[in-house]
Parts: structure tokens; C-alpha cells; sequence
């Protein structure tokens, strides 16, 4: 069988929100099999709670227990640009429309064609994940295979940690991380080192991508850590 999953070798997170059991464990296999990491929520509650954790892509049911997928999908959307396709039974347009306007970024009605389902995931992915190997956000490009920042088309000389925590605040944006969640990602859970460093890098790197341009690209959470948002 001709194997579908994405180009990029990592493995891709899913969240699949179906209160159905027939229809979410159908949805695991077919997924697992494409070489995704699937974990399922059986109602809008538990589902939001799992999509706010950062997932690759959600899979949201509209009609669910404890919260509608409607409201679910709302409340993703206020925190997380995740890709979300709804999946429902519910066909009539103004249903669709309604899915849409609150930040579904495709619709899918059931009974489905697993294959079709299969192919809107990773046109999905493949929109999320960055062409080739560079980073583009706002006006800032990051060019992974040169080693080299612009912004605004000035290039922006960093060292190599400055540069690693840029990545990964790029990588993952609009999750706050905490300073231990910085540290251990840049730096590593080997490192022996004080995770206050985090607040050194970010003033570091600061001064270099943010002084001078009014739009500023690093925010800081009080009492909770940074983070890059959309």
C-alpha cells in the first residue's frame, strides 16, 4: 500500500475530538497507520483541554458532550492557530458556514471517505510546516541551512544560542513557555546550569531583533515565562 504520511520525517501529533468509539478508534488506526501519534478525547471538556496543549492538527466532532464543537473550536482559536477539521454529520451550508466562522479551517461530513479525510490532514500539515528549511514569520526569515536571520531585510548577526532559542520560540508559537520549558529545550536537560539564563538570552536577543522596529516579536507572560504570538 502506498504510504501517505507527510515528507517531513518527524511524528506528527493529532487530537481527534469524537464522542463516538466506533468512529474515533476507526480515525486512530487509519491515522496510526499513516505514521501519525494520535490521542483521542471523548468530549468537548477534555478535548479543549488536550487541543490548548499544542497538538499538530485537531480532528473536532461538532455534536459532543459537555461542550458543543462549536464553542470547542471557538476557544481553540482564541489561543492556538492548530489546524482544526470539523467533522460532523451536519451538511446543510449554514452548518458549514458556521464551523468556518469560528476558525475551522475545513469541514468534513460523515459518512466520510477515509482517504479524502487522510488527504485534507496532510494538506493541512504540509501548510503548517515550513517550506523547505526556512522560517518565515512576520517580517523575520530564518534560513536554517545558512545559519542566518533577517528582518526586515537587515540581517541580524546572532550567536549560536541566541539563534537556537529564536528557533524554537518560532517553532512554537503562541504556547507561553516557561523558563524551565526554554531551558531544557535549548540548552538541554543535561545542561548544568541555571534556568535564569533564560531571562539573559531574552534580553539578548531582544536588543538585536526587537530594538528598532515597532512591532516587537518576543512578549513576556508575567509569572508564567515568553512567548512569540500571531
Amino acid at each position: 500500500m502506498e504510504n501517505h504520511a507527510p515528507p517531513e520525517r518527524r511524528q506528527y501529533r493529532i487530537l481527534v475530538i469524537e464522542d463516538d468509539a466506533a468512529i474515533s478508534r476507526v480515525l486512530q488506526l487509519e491515522l496510526e497507520h499513516e505514521r501519525y501519534e494520535v490521542e483521542v478525547a471523548r468530549d468537548g471538556l477534555s478535548g479543549l483541554e488536550k487541543a490548548l496543549k499544542e497538538p499538530d492538527l485537531v480532528i473536532l466532532d461538532l455534536m459532543l458532550p459537555r461542550m458543543d464543537g462549536l464553542e470547542v473550536c471557538k476557544r481553540i482559536r482564541a489561543k492556538s492557530r492548530v489546524p482544526i477539521i470539523m467533522l460532523t454529520a451536519r451538511d446543510r451550508v449554514p452548518d458549514r458556514v458556521a464551523g468556518l466562522d469560528v476558525g475551522a479551517d475545513d469541514y468534513v461530513t460523515k459518512p466520510f471517505s477515509t482517504e479524502e479525510l487522510l488527504a485534507r490532514v496532510r494538506a493541512r500539515l504540509r501548510e503548517r510546516t515550513p517550506q523547505g528549511n526556512v522560517i518565515e514569520y512576520r517580517d523575520v526569515v530564518m534560513d536554517r541551512d545558512r545559519h542566518e536571520v533577517h528582518r526586515a531585510g537587515r540581517p541580524i548577526a546572532l550567536t549560536a544560542k541566541e539563534y537556537a532559542l529564536l528557533e524554537y520560540l518560532l517553532l512554537h508559537r503562541n504556547k507561553v513557555h516557561t523558563r524551565d520549558e526554554l531551558f531544557n529545550g535549548v540548552w538541554g536537560s543535561d545542561f548544568l546550569g541555571d534556568s535564569n539564563l533564560i531571562d539573559v538570552y531574552i534580553r539578548y536577543l531582544r536588543g538585536k531583533i526587537d530594538d528598532g522596529f515597532d512591532d516587537k516579536l518576543i512578549t513576556t507572560v508575567r509569572g508564567v515565562g515568553y512567548t512569540i504570538k500571531d
